[in-house]
């Protein structure tokens, strides 16, 4: 039987996922996004070029390293929420 309660759980469930799939990413992109802000108000470079760059190369890497966890993360969440299923309608 499906209640509130249930749909809630899987819902924070799929949150919590989300912020640990994302979280690496943004949190690398955040500090040398920082770190390119700084250097840049130091010597006065505004070039908009400079914080791109070094921000996709950080979240491909970042995404290289963490890319095994993540799929765990996801497959194991998937199978435990297609397991749940056959459940609900018994």
């Amino acid at each position: 039987m499906v209640t509130d309660l249930f749909v809630v759980d899987i819902g924070r469930k799929a949150m919590m996922l989300m912020l640990y799939m994302c979280g690496p990413m943004l949190i690398s992109a955040l500090f040398v996004g920082l770190a390119i802000a700084l250097f840049q108000a130091a010597t006065h470079i505004n070039e908009m070029t400079m914080t791109f760059i070094p921000k996709i190369l950080t979240v491909v890497t970042v995404l290289m390293f963490f890319l095994p966890t993540m799929l765990a993360l996801f497959r194991d969440f998937f199978v435990n929420l297609m397991s749940i299923i056959p459940v609900l309608y018994h």
